[in-house]
This record gives structure tokens, C-alpha cells and sequence, in this order.
């Protein structure tokens, strides 16, 4: 893909206000998708995350109730929700570290170090304190890059925030786990009747965001 192409694709996307219900996301596109998330980037590739696709219409529309009440909700052709991991113990690093073992195909024991090094600064570390932050901070990660990947498939979407976590735990079963409910991005296709879609995207521009040393 060309570099205009992206920046393209990126000002072409925005958070949209009003999918069409009637177009739908391919599979093939959708694995995509599903794929920049599991692929995204984190933490010593901890991936301290969980990924709810939410297929089921009826539940879409308890989540509705809860998002207060906007459309992209129940409208967007898909919609994810994203939870981040708010405890970390051994038993997980393990289960990682066995992974690349295994994936690799390499000796466990000559993992040992890197073992070592995520116990000491998640585990025994002062950022043991606060791992439900560190967990959000890389399920952000995984947002944008969902985002990105839409845009240059040409799929629009919109992250949401506006939501009442709590109640999402509930609906979706995470009550009880070591996952809570982060936020949002629904999937799709822009309607017409979506006044925002022709905007001019407003950002400031590079001096004032950027520091060149």
C-alpha cells in the first residue's frame, strides 16, 4: 500500500455516527480484523486482554440499553468489546512463557530469565500495584490498531466509551472473572443519512503536536 494511501484511509476514517443496517462485513474481511487484534502489540506480548465479539442481536440491544442509547450499538455490522486483564500472577506468565516454548520450539528452561524478568516487575514489583492500568493501557493498543486496519480496508467504525461497564460485566458474563469491560468499537458500513461522514477532520497541526530534538 502506498504511503498516500494511508494517510488516505486515515482521513477518511472518523467515529461514525450512523451505520447501514444492511451492509454487512465479509468473512474474509471480518478475519482481518479479528486478526489486528490478536496480532496488536503489548507488554512484554503479554496480551492482557479479552476480545467479545457480540454477534447475538438480542444482547446487542441489552448492551444498547447501557451504551445510552446509541444506534452503533445494535446498527454496525459487528460489534466488539474489548476487556482488559486486572489481575496478573504467575499461573498467567506461565501460560505465556509455555506458549513460546512451544510456538518456537524451544526448551522451556531457556525461558527461564525472561520468566524471571516479567515476575519481577509485574509480579513482585511496585507495577504489581497497579495492573489493572497497565492492563488498559495495552488494550488501548489494541483499539487503534483495530482502527487503523478498518480504515484501510475501507470499514468504517467507531469507538465507544460511553458505556456502563458494570453492567456490560454482567450481560456479557465477565462478573467474577479477572476481566472487566474497557470499551467498545462497532464495525460497518457509513450511512448516507450520516451528516458527520463529509466533515473536513480537524486536527492540529504537526508543530503543535510534535517536539523535533
Amino acid at each position: 500500500m502506498k504511503n498516500e494511501e494511508i494517510i488516505k484511509a486515515l482521513n477518511w476514517r472518523y467515529a461514525t455516527k450512523i451505520f447501514d443496517k444492511t451492509k454487512k462485513i465479509s468473512d474474509e474481511d471480518l478475519h482481518v480484523l479479528n486478526e489486528s487484534l490478536r496480532l496488536a502489540a503489548s507488554s512484554f506480548g503479554l496480551q492482557p486482554w479479552k476480545f467479545i465479539l457480540v454477534n447475538d442481536q438480542e444482547t446487542r440491544e441489552k448492551l444498547r440499553e447501557h451504551s445510552w442509547g446509541q444506534s452503533q450499538v445494535t446498527d454496525a455490522s459487528h460489534y466488539v468489546v474489548l476487556a482488559y486483564l486486572t489481575e496478573l500472577d504467575e499461573e498467567y506468565v506461565e501460560k505465556f512463557v509455555q506458549s513460546i516454548a512451544q510456538q518456537r520450539n524451544v526448551e522451556r528452561e531457556s525461558l527461564q530469565g525472561y520468566f524471571d524478568v516479567m515476575k519481577g516487575a509485574l509480579i513482585d514489583g511496585p507495577r504489581s500495584k497497579t495492573i489493572p492500568e497497565w492492563s488498559q493501557r495495552q488494550t488501548y493498543i489494541a483499539m487503534g490498531q483495530l482502527l487503523m486496519t478498518a480504515a484501510i480496508q475501507g470499514i468504517d467504525t467507531c469507538a465507544i466509551e460511553g458505556i456502563v461497564p458494570e453492567e456490560y460485566d454482567k450481560i456479557l458474563g465477565l462478573q467474577g472473572t479477572k476481566y472487566k469491560t474497557l470499551g467498545t468499537v462497532a464495525l460497518g458500513y457509513r450511512s448516507d443519512e450520516d451528516k458527520y461522514k463529509d466533515l473536513e477532520k480537524v486536527r492540529f497541526s504537526f508543530d503543535e503536536v510534535f517536539k523535533v530534538i
